[in-house]
C-alpha cells in the first residue's frame, strides 16, 4: 500500500471513541503506517490497539503507550482528542477549566519531546481555547497548530441540503466562522444551492432562524439522539485536516487558527482557511453587515474565554505570551 508519508503520527486520547475512529480512518485513507496511540487509560488504549491489529491493515506499524515521553518523542504529526467529553446539558464552555489544563500539559509535552513536530490538530472542547492554550505552551509557530471547526459548517451544509432537497455536496459557499460553539457566526449570503444563489430560493426569516438554530445545536442534538457526544464526524474531519498537513488533499473547510490580523487579535477562531504541507493559511471573512456583526459578537465571546484563562492562571497575560512561546 502506498502511504502519504512514513512519519510518526500520534493520536492522543486514542482509547476513546474519537481516537479509535481516527486511527482507523488514518489507515483506511493511507496517510501513514506509523501510528502511536497514547492515552492515560491503559485498558482502553490497549483494547483499541488490539482491535486495530485485528483489522490486519497491510504494512501498519502500530504501537500504544500510557507514557507521554514514549508517545511524543519523534512525532511529526499529532491529533489530540485527549479531553473530557461533553455530556447532555453541558456547553463546550462548561469544560473550559479542566480541559484547558489538559491542553497546557499537552503543549508542554510537545515543547519537551517533539519541538520539531510539523503539524498539530486539537479537537477537544472548547476547541478555540484548548488549542490556544496548547499553542502558547508548545512553542510552535501559529501555522503549525489548528483546531477543529469544520463540523459547524458541515452541519449548516446538511441543513440547507435537507431544506432544498439536494445532495449535500451540492450546497457550497455556506460556512461558519468565529467560535466553534453556540456563538458561531453563520455566513450564507454567498451560498449556492446546486449552483444557484440561496437568495433565489424561498426562505422565510423564521425558517432561516430555525436552520441556524439547528446548525448551532447540531452537536447537542447528536448527544440527545445517541446518548453521547459526536465521535465519527470529528474523527474524520480531524484526520482530513492532518492529511492536508501531510501534503495530501488540501483541507478547505474552515479550521480554527491563531489570528492576529484583520482586527481580530490573539485568539484562535475559525476563518476561511486552507491546510496544506506548509501549514494553515487564512484570509479575512467577507459577508453582509449582519454576518460581520455576528462575527464580531463571536470574537468578543472568544476574548472573554481567553481572558478567563488568564484569570485561572492557565496562560499568562497576553503581553507575556512570547516569554514561553517566542513565535507569538
Amino acid at each position: 500500500m502506498k502511504f502519504l508519508t512514513d512519519e510518526k503520527l500520534v493520536i492522543v486520547g486514542a482509547g476513546g471513541m474519537i481516537g479509535s475512529n481516527m486511527v482507523q480512518s488514518v489507515l483506511m485513507l493511507g496517510l501513514t503506517p506509523n501510528i502511536c496511540m497514547y492515552d492515560i487509560y491503559e485498558p482502553g488504549v490497549h483494547g483499541v490497539y488490539d482491535e486495530m491489529c485485528h483489522c490486519a491493515f497491510p504494512e501498519a506499524n502500530l504501537s500504544y503507550t500510557v507514557d507521554a515521553a514514549e508517545a511524543f518523542t519523534g512525532a511529526k504529526y499529532i491529533i489530540s482528542s485527549g479531553g473530557a467529553p461533553r455530556k447532555e446539558g453541558m456547553t463546550r464552555e462548561d469544560l473550559l477549566k479542566g480541559n484547558c489544563q489538559i491542553a497546557a500539559d499537552f503543549g508542554e509535552n510537545i515543547k519537551k519531546y517533539c519541538p520539531d513536530v510539523k503539524h498539530v490538530v486539537v479537537i477537544f472542547n472548547p476547541a478555540d481555547v484548548t488549542a490556544l492554550t496548547a499553542l502558547i505552551h508548545s512553542g510552535l509557530k501559529p501555522n503549525q497548530l489548528t483546531s477543529l471547526a469544520a463540523l459547524d459548517s458541515t452541519r449548516l451544509q446538511q441543513q440547507l441540503a435537507l431544506e432544498f432537497g439536494v445532495r449535500q455536496d451540492k450546497v457550497t459557499n455556506a460556512y461558519t466562522y468565529g467560535g466553534h460553539g453556540e456563538q458561531m457566526a453563520v455566513f450564507a449570503s454567498k451560498a449556492l444551492i446546486d449552483g444557484k444563489p440561496l437568495c433565489e430560493f424561498p426562505l422565510s426569516a423564521e425558517r432561516w432562524a430555525e436552520i441556524k438554530h439547528m446548525t448551532t445545536q447540531g452537536g447537542s442534538n447528536i448527544i440527545k439522539l445517541r446518548g453521547r457526544s459526536s465521535f465519527q464526524s470529528p474523527a474524520y474531519q480531524a484526520v482530513k485536516m492532518i492529511e492536508g498537513a501531510m501534503g495530501g488533499e488540501p483541507f478547505t473547510w474552515p479550521a480554527g487558527c491563531y489570528v492576529n490580523a484583520y482586527g481580530f487579535n490573539n485568539v484562535m477562531m475559525a476563518m476561511p482557511t486552507v491546510i496544506d504541507k506548509d501549514g494553515v493559511h487564512f484570509t479575512a471573512p467577507e459577508g453582509t453587515e449582519e454576518e460581520m456583526a455576528a462575527l464580531q459578537a463571536s470574537y468578543k465571546h472568544l476574548q472573554a474565554m481567553r481572558d478567563e484563562l488568564v484569570t485561572l492562571e492557565i496562560v499568562p497575560p497576553i503581553a507575556e505570551w512570547n516569554k514561553i512561546n517566542p513565535n507569538l
